[in-house]
């Protein structure tokens, strides 16, 4: 028996006897959240200080003492709210003196994905024009606009899209970062916008994180120097600063989420008080430095405690220590992941040092609280003054307080994703190209040469661009979606004819006439955050045909380039050893042709640019080696921090080590699909009476239950009830799952079924340990279910076992197609009581 279907084996055992023994618990059952922990000290003579270039001016400090003076305490409270457009309208903006709004991923004007930049700036300017309405105010103060342009205006169609960071830290020029903040500024301001919430500096320590891609490097030098470099193009400096040509920056996450144990999103990060301060503090103390307005709390944990609770390291340390007097904001209800608190009531939060709440959903319950909690002296009133001053502040600085309408603002409406831009990013794309294989000179290919070009990311602006483009995930785009940009596979074009020579798409890689030579681009499929999460550094988020493509490649005698376009380091060693060179792309972004500049000879032969991008992270030989940083006792990577082969220095890769994967891992949040139960998960059945029993492909009945490959379709599982007693099925892990982030209202349970003959009786779905009846959603037929997480109220989603599990005491007959959770886009859709 192969090792890993032993280990499955074993927690199928362990699964089944721990929900033997929970068999019995209540449909209804809850548990209270648990007791916060005593927060760590902190030593603020250990931290780095900190010195902004900016200054307070003390005629701007007295104009804010006098307009708070005259403003109401409602009008206070609204300029520390944050909600998002979804959720609020410009006459709510009006009547509770909203001071800022933001739109997240996947929020557009009117709904409408192709949204043109005016009806970007139309939008924005009904929602300012309704914040400085004189009907509703004491103190004329517009709001300010967010928007998460994390490589270029990514939430805008046509944009000029950048490499994301993880490339940028390989490219090590901090002068490309200064430019590529400023293009991004330029664009951010066409739409009538104010603030990016940009750039990401966490310092990736475990490359198991969904968010290594957001960041430079492993190395807080790279992502220190390349802070300071993306604020200043963001928000200019000297004289130019917050012009009209720049927009506020956000330093984010403060603090420690690329050290989270594990690399578990929104985790717990576990190391010293100095590692946190030498390593994930880097970048903070040179975007300080830089000029940077605004900061934004992590969803992460210190030692147990949420960041955006710790009152030590976001007052203490960064606004007294670091000097920091700009504002803080919270990440989308990251206040609500506090033990003691809800989406809609936390002064904990607003005490420790958040100045300003992102609540997209809840604002309007949050904005109430919190004015009685200010009359009640839970919030204190010197904390909300400063905190409103510390929102004027940056106001002032950016010029909104004395400045136009965003319709009337130079820079507004100009054009973007313009040839100047998109040769910026088509820079950074050559510049971050990592070449870790280059047997017999293959790479750059020679003009002339008649070119296959294969992989599911050949021809797929999508894979490139990543996730944080256009939607939260960007794992719903298509071509139409992309207007300007080019593809790898149209760049390979047009540079091989440039040079006498062809390509022919064909991902499948089939061909009628054998080529010279075939470029094969593969990789992992768009996710962002918690997403993106995997249990190793294998590749899960992409094709598996890739390996099967690059051998039948060199089955039939064709010189093979690999392209891997991924958001981490890989083990692919297998790949790269099929492959004659192998070229880590990253997520180059809309400029697909920056790939083919540096893989295709001019027409005299000679290549047009040599590789310059050497690894910012360091790359694994296995797919559990991880965390794997320079600097560690034990480090042995494949390819260390800092290689990269060059034209100008030949050199043989060897055959890499391969080693048998055994357990299926796939997409954070995905149970059951294509007859496969992925991430460690399984089915389980039993009944009032039986033992529980492990589902293992085969047909398999406890008591009232029976599970087995469906008539219909083998990847189907068929479920049965036959009325005769409680029976139930279950989907877990052999430890409890943590999806509390997935519940903070961002996340839907997923199920697709077929029914075919409807329930006798009732049906309840539960997460954990509360029920939800669905009889009601169980018609004959395809079904498709989606439920909000937190329909499921009271359940401590931070430890839930089992993950899903259905039940009921009569009759059904189904199928189970897919099981996973997938993300809310249409608000929060419980069942009703049946």
């Amino acid at each position: 028996m192969k090792a890993g279907r032993c280990a499955r084996m074993v927690s199928r055992l362990a699964l089944a006897a721990f929900l033997s023994a929970g068999a019995g618990l209540s449909a209804q059952g809850t548990q209270a959240p648990a007791a916060p922990s005593e927060p760590m000290p902190v030593h603020p003579g250990i931290w780095p200080a900190a010195r902004s270039p900016i200054g307070l001016d003390p005629a701007i400090e007295a104009r804010i003492g006098d307009i708070i003076r005259q403003m109401t305490l409602e009008e206070k409270v609204g300029q520390t709210l944050q909600p998002e457009i979804r959720w609020i309208t410009p006459e709510e903006v009006r009547d509770y003196h909203i001071g800022s709004i933001e739109n997240g991923g996947g929020s557009f004007p009117r709904g409408n994905k192709h949204a043109s930049v005016g009806d970007w700036v139309e939008m924005i300017q009904s929602y300012w024009e309704a914040s400085v309405d004189p009907r509703a105010n004491h103190v004329r103060i517009p709001l300010m606009w967010a928007s998460d342009a994390v490589h270029g205006h990514n939430n805008v169609l046509g944009a000029t899209l950048f490499p994301h960071n993880i490339g940028l830290g390989a490219a090590h020029d901090p002068d490309l970062i200064r430019r590529i903040g400023a293009v991004t500024a330029a664009e951010v301001r066409s739409t009538g916008m104010d603030w990016a919430f940009a750039p990401t500096i966490a310092v990736a320590r475990d490359d198991r994180w969904g968010r290594t891609y957001e960041s430079y490097s492993e190395d807080p030098r790279i992502v220190s120097r390349y802070a300071a470099a993306i604020v200043e193009g963001l928000e200019g400096s000297g004289r130019a600063f917050l012009d009209r040509d720049h927009v506020l920056a956000t330093a984010k996450h403060f603090l420690g989420d690329g050290s989270t144990d594990k690399g578990r999103d929104q985790g717990n990060s576990l190391v010293s008080e100095e590692e946190l301060s030498r390593v994930d503090a880097a970048g903070y103390v040179t975007a300080i430095g830089a000029g940077a307005q605004t900061v934004m709390a992590s969803y992460s944990s210190w030692h147990g405690t949420k960041m955006h609770a710790n009152k030590a390291l976001l007052t203490d340390v960064l606004k007294t220590r670091m000097g920091f007097d700009g504002l803080i904001i919270g990440d989308w209800n990251g206040h609500s992941q506090i033990p003691g608190c809800t989406l809609s009531d936390c002064a904990i939060a607003f005490n420790a040092g958040v100045d300003v709440f992102n609540v997209p959903t809840d604002w309007k319950a949050l904005y109430h609280n919190m004015i009685r909690q200010v009359r009640s002296g839970e919030i204190p009133m010197a904390r909300l003054d400063d905190a409103v001053r510390r929102v004027l502040r940056v106001k002032f600085r950016a010029g909104i307080m004395d400045g136009t309408a965003p319709r009337d603002r130079p820079g507004t409406l100009r054009p973007i994703g313009t040839a100047e831009h998109r040769a910026v990013a088509r820079e950074a794309v050559r510049k971050s190209l990592v070449m870790l294989k280059n047997n017999g000179s293959l790479l750059p290919i020679r003009p002339g040469a008649r070119i296959l070009v294969a992989g599911e990311g050949a021809d797929n602006v999508a894979m490139q661009t990543g996730g944080w483009t256009l939607s939260w995930q960007g794992n719903d785009n298509g071509p139409a979606e992309f207007p300007g940009a080019t593809s790898i596979y149209q760049g390979i074009r047009q540079a091989a004819e440039a040079a006498g020579g062809t390509a022919e798409l064909a991902p499948d890689g089939a061909f009628a006439r054998k080529p010279d030579v075939a470029i094969v681009v593969f990789g992992e499929t768009p996710y962002a955050e918690y997403m993106g999460d995997q249990t190793d550094v294998a590749l899960h988020h992409g094709n598996n045909e890739s390996l099967a493509l690059l051998k039948r490649l060199k089955a039939a005698g064709i010189p093979t380039v690999a392209v891997l376009l991924s958001g981490r380091p890989l083990y692919v060693n297998p790949q790269i050893n099929q492959a004659d060179a192998f070229v880590a792309a990253f997520l180059p972004g809309s400029e697909g042709a920056g790939v083919a500049d540096v893989l295709i000879a001019g027409a005299d032969g000679k290549p047009r640019h040599d590789f310059t991008g050497r690894l910012s992270f360091s790359w694994p030989k296995r797919p559990d080696q991880t965390p794997l940083n320079i600097g560690d006792a034990d480090y042995d990577p494949q390819f260390a921090y800092g290689f990269g082969l060059t034209y100008a220095a030949p050199a043989k890769t060897p055959r890499l080590p391969e080693v048998e994967t055994s357990v299926q891992y796939g997409d954070r949040g995905v149970y059951f699909a294509r007859g496969v139960f992925w991430n460690g998960y399984g089915l389980t059945l039993g009944a009032a009476g039986a033992p529980p029993v492990a589902y293992a492909g085969k047909p398999a009945g406890a008591g009232a239950v029976t599970a087995g490959p469906s008539p219909r379709d083998p990847l189907v599982v068929h479920l049965g009830w036959n009325g005769k007693g409680e029976g139930w099925v279950a989907i877990a892990a052999a430890d409890p799952t943590d999806i509390s982030r997935e519940a903070n209202g961002s996340m839907l349970v997923s199920l697709d079924v077929k029914v075919g003959k409807a329930p006798s009786s009732a049906v309840h779905l539960m997460v954990g340990d509360t029920a939800l009846p669905i009889a009601r959603l169980l018609r004959p037929g395809a079904s498709h279910l989606e439920i909000a997480l937190p329909c499921f109220k009271g359940q401590d989603f931070s430890k839930v076992q089992p993950l899903l599990r259905l039940k009921t005491g009569g009759t059904l007959d189904m199928d189970l197609i897919d099981a996973r959770l997938v993300e809310n886009k249409t608000g929060t859709v419980c069942p009703a009581e049946e």
